[in-house]
């Protein structure tokens, strides 16, 4: 079955595809064979296409009964000099679909029924079948074990609740060019304690360790190494740490060997607004950041973040694309933050850097004081 649609690519070339079935209006469909021999024509509505995620009775006419429950959007194509670029389903939900392209180059020159493609498309499918054929399999992560985090501080009159569904908007109106909310994840909410040691030593161990509770009672240590506030460090999580808070800076000194100096505990508020590159299939995350202190509460950070997450791509090896890639989002967000008013300026400022500059400011905030 091949239904035509208006382009749905945000940009070309694209790495990732979604189509919405509402939105397509009325689509031109052909039956035919494997061999090309056509079985029949007709039009379809593209919210009729897939009613609850099952072919609908407009698909099943032209199929018969028998084949139609079968039926599923196995590929989306898109015509380029050359041929066609091959897109494979990933998702697939009675809204709409996810498609990542296969296709190195276009392949299968000539009119889409006479399925020149068909053989390429199915040779590039089986070639990533694991990662296709598995949930969550076509993710990939560059740098892995490094956080690439760029920062902005916020004024203290901003509400960072507005602010992530201002943003989240913005990103599915298009205004970031090659952008929109990550497919299906696009919006999360944080709200836990932190329990920070600043590490003094080792001096290969220089950073901090951080401790965040979960549902189940345990905590999970997030560790990071820098000497110095900047773009990237060097990030390892360590989850199931069966230690309570009044073991902590032990747990840090016997077990791991640091040097430690126990920070205030702080309380941290977070909305996570999840940015898909249509482009690169890039994710980033940008968070926006509300911390402070458990033992002042008037002592806060407010911070937007914008990181690396992960990649939906079978074919992008480019780690240097991704660093292009978020230079671009980087000047776009400052701009957007700071037409708002909401930021003024870049920063690498690290929550250990606000723990130090608030001891520092006011002494008996120190846990051990």
């Amino acid at each position: 079955m091949l239904v035509r649609v208006t382009p749905q690519e945000v940009c070309v070339p694209s790495t990732t595809v979604v189509i919405k079935w509402d939105t397509l209006g009325a689509c031109p469909v052909s039956a035919l064979t494997a061999s090309g021999r056509p079985l029949g024509t007709g039009r379809i509505e593209g919210s009729a296409l897939f009613p609850d995620a099952i072919a609908g009775h407009g698909l099943s006419e032209m199929v018969g009964e028998a084949a139609a429950p079968g039926l599923v959007p196995l590929c989306y194509l898109t015509e380029h000099p050359g041929g066609y670029h091959v897109y494979a389903q990933i998702r697939f939900y009675a809204e709409d679909a996810c498609f990542v392209r296969t296709s190195r180059e276009p392949a299968g020159e000539g009119p889409v029924v006479a399925l020149r493609w068909l053989d390429p498309a199915q040779a590039a499918h089986a070639e990533s079948e694991l990662r296709l054929n598995n949930h969550l399999r076509y993710f990939r992560t560059h740098f892995a074990g490094t956080e690439l985090e760029y920062k902005y501080n916020l004024e203290p009159t901003t509400d960072i609740w507005a602010a992530s569904m201002e943003l989240l908007k913005a990103l599915r109106h298009g205004e970031l060019a090659d952008c929109r909310p990550e497919y299906r994840e696009e919006f999360q909410i944080h709200r836990f304690d932190n329990h920070m040691f600043d590490v003094t030593g080792p001096d290969a161990d220089r950073g901090y360790a951080s401790f965040i509770p979960t549902v189940d009672g345990s905590h999970v240590l997030k560790r990071k190494w820098f000497s110095q506030d900047t773009f990237a460090r060097r990030e390892q999580l360590y989850p199931d740490i069966e230690v309570t808070p009044d073991g902590f800076e032990e747990y840090l000194r016997s077990t791991l060997g640091l040097d430690v100096r126990a920070m205030p505990p702080f309380r941290r508020v977070r909305y996570d607004v999840q940015c898909e590159s249509m482009r690169t299939g890039h994710v980033y995350g940008i968070f926006f950041d509300h911390c402070s202190l458990l033992a002042a509460p008037e002592v806060v950070l407010m911070q937007c973040e914008m990181e690396y997450r992960r990649s939906r791509s079978l074919l992008d090896h480019d780690e240097d694309g991704v660093l292009r890639e978020m230079e671009r989002i980087n000047r776009w967000l400052l701009d957007y933050l700071t037409e708002r008013g909401w930021a003024k300026r870049g920063t690498f400022y690290s929550k250990r850097s606000f723990l130090r500059d608030a001891v520092n400011a006011r002494p008996e905030l120190a846990p051990n004081h």
